[in-house]
């Protein structure tokens, strides 16, 4: 039997257009509605909201300034979403840096929350999970 030859995966996030500091991981999701806008800023603060960067603003890397803080950001999003979100709502989570680049691929979940109800046409009882991932640097 003739081994599959898997895809490769080329990540584009991140590139070599920062030097990268930092690296934060998290997820969000949305319970009732599906609304992967509202999980990917969800997955976003749970990616940054438990680390500070004092850096940046106390001058601690020589030579940089607190306005050169680059971010790159890459979401797992269920493949049926990408279209559903918004990309300039999810970029207001970060009050500071200059996003850079901001990825979407193919990720995150859609499955039961666990609430059965007679499904609708803006209801039913899925789930949806998306990651993050925010690369920090300047």
């Amino acid at each position: 039997m003739a081994a599959e030859a898997s895809p490769s995966i080329v990540d584009t996030v991140p590139d070599d257009s920062m030097k990268l500091l930092f690296v934060g991981m998290g997820v969000g999701y949305d319970h009732h509605w599906q609304h992967v806008t509202g999980a990917a800023m969800r997955a976003c603060r749970d990616a940054i909201s438990s680390n500070a960067i004092p850096a940046f603003r106390r001058g601690s890397i020589p030579g940089v300034s607190p306005d050169q803080m680059k971010l790159q950001i890459k979401l797992g999003v269920p493949r049926s979403l990408h279209g559903d979100l918004r990309i300039n709502v999810v970029k207001t989570v970060f009050r500071f840096g200059e996003i850079v680049k901001l990825e979407v691929v193919d990720g995150g979940l859609i499955c039961s929350n666990g609430m059965y109800k007679e499904p609708t046409e803006f209801e039913n009882d899925d789930c949806c999970v998306v990651n993050a991932v925010v690369y920090v640097g300047y």
